[in-house]
């Protein structure tokens, strides 16, 4: 991993709609900023890769509608589907296959999806489709199964909604930077028990990308690259029933393939910051578990204690996370990205100081089933 660098990123400003622009649009303005940022041109990049997906698109080989945008013309070209920390990791692939430069770019209009008919349709259809289980009553699921395991009360889930929505304040793309607390957070109706509105990430337009380099190429970004240590992911059994929903078997996993990469053993030690896809409150605390920032059952604990805040010592989505804007596809890209932003320090006004190693995590399925680690930074 240390012959890979991300030496350019790129976020749009998050929105619960952007009518006035297309999902090419979203693209354009992503990876624009993407290339000023790594001080290439187009011409400068040999792999272009999209992450779109048919159904929130609405059209059939929903790549084709961006191509022009992100310019893939003349380029050697994939497409993806899915979170964007695995189209990353396609794109990491690529530049470990021997292409010098590769630009990434996904993008999300959830205005323009109707995502509890969309997420219904990722279940099997002869046996759970029918009963309309989809994203939101999956993992309502999976905060109650959670709950149960380790005796936590939805006040405990309510402390992430309270942090993340006040740490997007500091976040000049967040969504929704809110001034609330535990109380406010109860008194939202509910979605689907226990998870109220509050617990539960936005509806977001935007687009993000990054740009993953070889060692000769990153030179050029001289202290601004930031190297990529480690990558893993694992993917757990589709049937929830077949599952411990409790249990983040399948990040704990990814983690390990990551942390090897990294030669890291005490992540909660060697870690200075973590951004992870809380897309509903309790699953920044099983991702925290997952991650081995804490030990199982502690995330509730670690929160409450203040420990995750901006200025504590283990300091998580300090960016505002996904409650505070979730571009479905784009979510984990942009966590990545923001830990790219922390170890450069140029997180601006919600930098954490010191950040020399951050993670960023992501998944794809129903309750996590799928999940990507990425870790970032220099040396230990």
């Amino acid at each position: 991993m240390e012959r890979v660098a991300v030496i350019g990123v790129g976020m749009t400003q998050f929105a619960r709609e952007r009518p006035a622009e297309t999902a090419a649009d979203l693209v354009f303005e992503a990876c624009t900023r993407a290339l000023e940022d790594a001080r290439l041109s187009i011409e400068d990049v040999d792999v272009v890769i999209t992450g779109s997906n048919d159904f929130f698109d609405g059209r059939t080989i929903s790549s084709m509608a961006v191509m022009d945008a992100c310019g893939s013309y003349d380029k050697n070209v994939s497409t993806v589907e899915g979170d964007g920390t695995f189209g990353a990791a396609h794109a990491l692939m690529r530049v470990l296959a021997g292409w010098g430069t590769v630009l990434y770019c996904a993008h999300h209009k959830g205005s323009e999806s109707v995502m509890p008919l969309i997420t219904n349709a990722m279940f099997d259809p002869i046996f759970e489709r029918f009963l309309g289980i989809e994203a939101v009553t999956s993992a309502a699921l999976q905060a109650r199964a959670y709950m149960d395991r380790w005796g936590l009360d939805e006040e405990t889930l309510a402390l992430v909604s309270v942090k993340n929505h006040g740490n997007a304040f500091r976040n000049p793309v967040a969504q929704l930077p809110l001034e609330t607390t535990v109380e406010d957070v109860m008194g939202s109706p509910y979605i689907a028990d226990p998870l109220k509105r509050l617990d539960c990430a936005p509806v977001t337009d935007g687009a993000a990308a990054v740009i993953l380099a070889d060692r000769e190429h990153a030179r050029s970004a001289g202290s601004r690259a930031v190297r990529v240590r480690g990558v893993g992911y694992s993917c757990d059994a589709f049937h929830l029933g077949d599952r411990d929903l409790a249990d983040p078997s399948a990040l704990r996993d990814a983690a390990a393939r990551a942390y090897r990469g990294a030669a890291i053993d005490d992540p909660a030690r060697q870690i200075d910051l973590a951004e992870v896809s809380e897309v509903f409150g309790y699953m920044e605390l099983m991702w925290c578990e997952g991650l081995g920032l804490c030990g199982p059952g502690e995330a509730g604990e670690m929160t409450a204690s203040g420990r995750t805040a901006r200025d504590g010592d283990i300091p998580v989505n300090v960016s505002g996370g996904c409650l505070s804007a979730n571009p479905v596809l784009v979510s984990g890209l942009n966590r990545v990205i923001e830990c790219v932003l922390q170890v450069r320090g140029e997180a601006g006004e919600h930098q954490v100081e010191g950040v020399r190693t951050a993670v960023a995590q992501g998944f794809n399925g129903p309750c996590g089933q799928s999940q990507c680690v990425w870790v970032l930074g220099g040396e230990e």
